[in-house]
């Protein structure tokens, strides 16, 4: 009888880790099953450009998983039960169904959060999915000249998405609103050429700002100020799928699911959670940032593991660290600011229309790494445990050696 594997979301992380376990395990002896409820690949990271008027390369799962053995499955999850080992879903037409796992891969990710600021959900547009990008493109393209448009949050995520406006829409007055400095954590080069684009494009920085309320034409700001705003563009930071929270998982105060250092859950070890779904510790003892440079890293460290343990092999750890943080400010300018191994910006950091060019492989880079989850050759490895979690359980004492 064939290991049933489950991946939730084919996002970088989910997409990865179902495209590399098949490379890692013989195909007569597992049944991958990927569930998503869009049937192509979705860059995320591209979700700025999309919304400023910007087209993207279509990446159908049905090319990039043929004859890998994936199965894809278009149905949204609505329920896991982790104890019983079954996930719930429902199809486009409405159909429901229940599909038992003996080892499941949860990476269905993370959305908008409002943080509870009252007219954010009414009020504002989000670029944190295909559909929230789509719905700030179509208003943005029914703006006139001189119209307002405000980017809550000053994070990567905000000022990709104001420079972007910015610069595909120059007739509009672009401004962003950010609870600290603008780009405080970057090195003082990083934060000089931060400045000299947003001067250049002509966004306003209002920086040390909290945002109380949103309203259809303006952002209230804590001290009362109003901020004229024909669209509000919310990019506050992301807020974990809530599926995980009602199950029996282990999970922490912000919904993420608990897992060690090779991405099982601590609480169900046929279970796996990987991406924005899980909190995983990196250098320093540092719980990992949402970001894809966490994720695709720690789809590798599960997919490997699972296939050592479920072929009785030596369990790999793949190193999880950081080396730079790429921030795109439009299509001609960019910042790769260099980190430390946790994160921590160092002086070092390139600017201009070369940084805009590693940015833009480095997001071609990851949309190709996962149609290819492992680089060359690979031999699959037949499975030697036997379906369940019994079997995981026994499994789960194999060494672990650097990949």
């Amino acid at each position: 009888m064939q290991h049933r594997i489950i991946v939730l979301g084919a996002g970088y992380t989910g997409a990865t880790a179902a495209g590399r376990l098949a490379k890692r395990l013989h195909r007569d002896d597992v049944a991958i099953t990927l569930v998503n409820a869009e049937e192509d690949f979705v860059e995320r990271v591209r979700m700025h450009q999309l919304a400023a008027g910007q087209d993207l390369t279509p990446r159908p799962f049905a090319e990039m998983y043929a004859g890998t053995g994936v199965e894809l499955k278009l149905a949204k999850v609505t329920a896991v039960d982790a104890d019983a080992r079954t996930v719930a879903v429902t199809a486009a037409d409405g159909t429901a169904q229940t599909l038992e796992y003996d080892t499941l891969v949860y990476a269905l990710g993370s959305g908008w959060d409002d943080h509870g600021v009252p007219g954010v959900a009414e009020h504002a547009e989000q670029i944190a999915s295909r559909p929230g990008a789509l719905r700030l493109r179509e208003r943005l393209a029914g703006l006139t000249a001189g119209q307002p448009v405000v980017v809550v949050g000053g994070g990567l995520t905000g000022i990709e998405a104001a420079t972007e406006i910015a610069e595909a829409r120059p007739d509009l007055d672009v401004a962003l609103v950010a609870r600290d400095g603008l780009g405080d954590w970057l090195s003082d080069k990083g934060r000089a050429h931060l400045r000299k684009v947003f001067g250049r494009l002509g966004i306003t920085a209002h920086e040390h700002t909290e945002v109380a309320a949103v309203e259809a034409d303006r952002v209230r700001t804590g001290d009362g100020t109003a901020i004229p705003a024909a669209v509000t563009v919310w990019t506050t930071g992301f807020a974990v799928h809530p599926i995980a929270r009602a199950t029996t998982l282990e999970v922490a105060d912000n919904g993420q699911i608990v897992v060690d250092r090779t991405m099982r859950s601590v609480s169900h070890p046929d279970v796996y959670a990987i991406g924005d779904a899980a909190l995983a510790m990196g250098p320093g003892d540092k719980p990992l940032r949402m970001s894809c440079a966490s994720g695709v890293p720690m789809s590798w460290q599960a997919a490997d593991a699972i296939a050592a343990r479920l072929t009785g092999r030596k369990v790999p750890t793949v190193p999880l660290r950081y080396f730079n943080q790429c921030i795109s400010l439009g299509r001609r300018d960019g910042l790769i600011q260099y980190v430390t191994a946790d994160d921590r910006a160092v002086r070092a950091a390139l600017t201009g229309r070369l940084a805009a060019r590693y940015k833009e492989i480095i997001c071609k880079g990851a949309a190709w790494g996962v149609a290819h989850p492992v680089m060359g050759p690979v031999r699959r490895h037949r499975v030697v445990r036997a379906e369940g979690r019994a079997a995981t359980e026994t499994a789960a004492a194999p060494t672990e050696v650097a990949a």
